[in-house]
């Protein structure tokens, strides 16, 4: 297809096609002459890609740039493209290692990995954004008072490995190399607002079986 039905197709206007091929978010296509490339269903496909990076999951250019290069680099195993995909995404920062209740939140961590024998998670503690989200998480909420422990994490996070037994089912549903990739990145994207906004339902649901509307 030309600019035009790629455009057509995509419901991205050509200015905006452009940009995006001149910042290397989407590959060139295939020159018919020298004003004219042609497109394909795969342009189609990353274009869509880029589109829900930058409007729904609302990354910058540059971050979209290097998630999308990890995505095409093939030189790389599934598990390492998928986590350096996935690591390029904006994530929260190193917190204090001085403060007490990092400290703490460090080892109920540390001692819920172990209870759920995750080795390999526990193996990547040190460069994780997970694992940092969730001390820095776990951390706030003993700051305020909550004494979120291992004992108590250790129901959600079996819950989470199943959701990431799903995600996985679902991403071997893809036909390429790439778009299993591609789709366990959405996921991040897309996938945990999703999970959030049930997660909410949930609440709201069991909270009115509980205690009715007084």
């Amino acid at each position: 297809m030309r600019l035009a039905e790629l455009s057509e197709r995509s419901g991205v206007s050509t200015a905006t096609i452009k940009y995006y091929l001149r910042e290397g978010l989407l590959p060139p296509g295939r020159q018919l002459n020298r004003t004219t490339a042609q497109y394909d269903e795969e342009h189609l496909r990353r274009l869509r890609l880029v589109r829900a990076m930058i409007q729904v999951g609302r990354l910058p250019v540059a971050t979209v740039r290097e998630v999308l290069g990890h995505v095409d680099d093939d030189s790389l195993g599934r598990t390492i493209r998928l986590g350096a995909a996935l690591w390029a995404l904006p994530q929260v920062p190193e917190p204090d290692a001085d403060d007490e209740y990092v400290r703490a939140a460090h080892l109920e961590a540390d001692d819920l990995l172990g209870t759920l024998g995750w080795t390999n998670a526990r193996l990547l503690t040190s460069l994780s954004p997970a694992y940092r989200s969730l001390v820095v998480s776990v951390a706030a909420l003993r700051r305020l008072g909550y004494e979120w422990d291992a004992e108590l994490l250790v129901s959600y996070a079996r819950l989470m490995h199943r959701a990431a037994s799903l995600d996985l089912d679902f991403v071997e549903t893809q036909e390429s190399e790439a778009e299993r990739i591609e789709t366990a990145v959405l996921g991040a994207i897309l996938l945990e607002p999703m999970l959030q906004a049930l997660h909410r339902l949930a609440q709201e649901e069991e909270s009115a079986r509980r205690y009715g509307f007084e």
